[in-house]
C-alpha cells in the first residue's frame, strides 16, 4: 500500500502584467487562506498530470501555458508528503471560473502576496533560493523581449 500523498500547485505568472494568480480557500482546514491552483494526485497520475486536472477543476480551464518550470519540490521529514510547485508562464490574466473549493482570486505583483498565505506556500515564497529562481526567470524573459 502506498501511503505517500503527492500534491502539486501552479504559480501562474502573466507576461502582460507580471502578476501571479492566487486562490482564496472557501472550506476545509485551510479555509480563509490564500494558495495556488492545485491539489492531490489521484491514482497513478504524475505530479504534472494531477496538476493539469486540478487546474481544470479549480479554475474551469487550462490556460495556454507558454512555459512550465519546476520551482520547488517539498518532501516532509517522514517522506510521506510531497508537494511540487510549478511556475506556469502564461500570456495574460484571465477570470477563473472557481469551483466550490474557493471563493475568491487575486492577481498579485511579485512579493506583494495576499494574506494570510497557506503556511507551506508562505515558506516557498519566502525562500531565498526560490526568490532567486523567480528573479532569474524574470530577467531571462526581459532579455528575450529585447
Amino acid at each position: 500500500m502506498n501511503d505517500k500523498i503527492v500534491c502539486s500547485g501552479a504559480l501562474f505568472y502573466t507576461l502582460d502584467t507580471n502578476r501571479f494568480l492566487f486562490l482564496h480557500r472557501a472550506n476545509g482546514k485551510r479555509s480563509n487562506m490564500w494558495g495556488l491552483v492545485g491539489g492531490t494526485n489521484e491514482g497513478a497520475e504524475t505530479p504534472w498530470e494531477g496538476l493539469k486536472r486540478e487546474i481544470q477543476e479549480e479554475i474551469g480551464q487550462l490556460p495556454e501555458i507558454k512555459k512550465t518550470l519546476p520551482l520547488e519540490s517539498f518532501i516532509s521529514p517522514d517522506s510521506k508528503f510531497y508537494f511540487h510547485t510549478y511556475l506556469c508562464v502564461i500570456e495574460q490574466e484571465f477570470i477563473p471560473k472557481l469551483n466550490n473549493e474557493h471563493d475568491g482570486y487575486a492577481w498579485c505583483s511579485f512579493t506583494k502576496w495576499p494574506k494570510p498565505l497557506h503556511h507551506g506556500l508562505r515558506n516557498t515564497l519566502q525562500s531565498k533560493i526560490n526568490l532567486t529562481k523567480l528573479e532569474t526567470v524574470f530577467q531571462t524573459i526581459n532579455l528575450l523581449d529585447t
